[in-house]
C-alpha cells in the first residue's frame, strides 16, 4: 500500500448509513488523525452546512473534526463560480440553506427575491420545498441566457423513507424543460475532485479517495487520476464492481482493514 497524504472521503454508506453507525469508520479517522492525515469529507450533498456536518458526525457517531474537514457540492460549486464569474455574480439557485450561504459567502447575489433581474447563473441542487412556481423561474432564466449549473446529479436520496429524488432529478427537469444540458459539479465529476485539492493545497498522487459508491465516489477519483479505496459496506457490491472495466486501486469489506501508512 502507498502512503498517502491527504484523504477524501465520502459520508453516507462509508462513514455512516444514514443515523446509524459504522464503527469501523470512527476507527479509521482516529488512525488518519493520529497519523496527521489530511482529511476532507467530500459529499454530494449541498443542502447541508459544513457546521452541521461536523456537529452530526461528531455527537452521533463520535467522530470529531471540524468544519474545515468537510467539503459539500455546494461549497464545489461556490468555489467554481468564484473562479470563473467575474463581475458576473448574479445566481438564481434551487437549494436550501447550504447552497445559500456557500454563495453568500462568496459574495453571489441571490436574485430569487426578484424575477425582473436576470441572473448570470442557475444553479440547481436538492430543494425539498421546491414549488413549481421555482421550477419555472429557473427554466425561464436558463432560456434567456443564463448558464445552467448542478450541484450534482445524484437520482436518488436514501433516507427513513427509502429512495428518495435527489439533485439529479430536480436537474433534470429543468434539463428536460430547457433542452439545456448543465454543467455538473459534484461527484463523479472532476470539478469538485480539483476543488478540493486546490482547497487542501493537495496533488492529485498524494491522495486517496474513499467511498462506499462505485459510480460517484470511485468513479470521481478515476476521473481526475487519483487512486481509490472502495469500502462494502454501503451501494456498491462486489459481484457489480468485479464488472466494471477500471477497477478501484483497492477495495475492503471494512475500514478497519486499511493500514494507514
Amino acid at each position: 500500500m502507498k502512503e498517502y497524504q491527504g484523504y477524501f472521503i465520502d459520508l453516507d454508506g462509508t462513514i455512516y448509513k444514514g443515523k446509524d453507525r459504522i464503527p469501523a469508520a470512527a476507527r479509521f479517522i482516529r488512525r488518519l488523525q493520529a497519523a496527521h492525515k489530511t482529511i476532507l469529507f467530500v459529499t454530494n450533498n449541498s443542502t447541508r452546512q459544513p457546521s452541521f456536518v461536523a456537529n452530526n458526525l461528531a455527537h452521533n457517531h463520535d467522530i470529531h473534526v471540524t468544519p474545515d474537514n468537510v467539503y459539500t457540492s455546494a461549497l464545489a460549486t461556490a468555489d467554481y463560480l468564484d473562479s470563473v464569474a467575474g463581475n458576473h455574480r448574479k445566481v438564481y439557485m434551487v437549494g436550501e440553506s447550504g447552497l445559500e450561504k456557500a454563495l453568500g459567502d462568496k459574495h453571489f447575489e441571490i436574485t430569487n427575491s426578484n424575477a425582473q433581474v436576470q441572473p448570470d447563473f442557475v444553479v440547481v441542487g436538492l430543494d425539498t420545498n421546491t414549488t413549481y412556481h421555482k421550477l419555472e423561474q429557473a427554466v425561464l432564466d436558463i432560456r434567456a441566457g443564463a448558464h445552467f449549473v448542478g450541484t450534482n446529479a445524484d437520482s436518488n436520496l436514501p433516507n427513513e423513507k427509502g429512495m428518495t429524488p435527489g439533485a439529479g432529478s430536480l436537474v433534470k427537469l429543468v434539463e428536460y424543460a430547457t433542452q439545456q444540458k448543465p454543467l455538473m459539479i459534484g461527484k463523479p465529476q472532476t470539478t469538485i475532485m480539483k476543488m478540493a485539492l486546490r482547497k487542501c493545497h493537495l496533488n492529485v498522487q498524494d491522495v486517496l479517495m474513499v467511498g462506499d459508491n462505485y459510480h460517484t465516489d470511485i468513479q470521481a477519483g478515476i476521473n481526475v487520476g487519483m487512486d481509490t479505496l472502495l469500502v462494502y459496506t454501503g451501494l456498491s457490491k462486489p459481484a457489480e464492481v468485479a464488472k466494471e472495466k477500471i477497477q478501484p486501486t483497492y477495495t475492503a469489506a471494512t475500514l478497519d482493514e486499511w493500514q494507514v501508512k
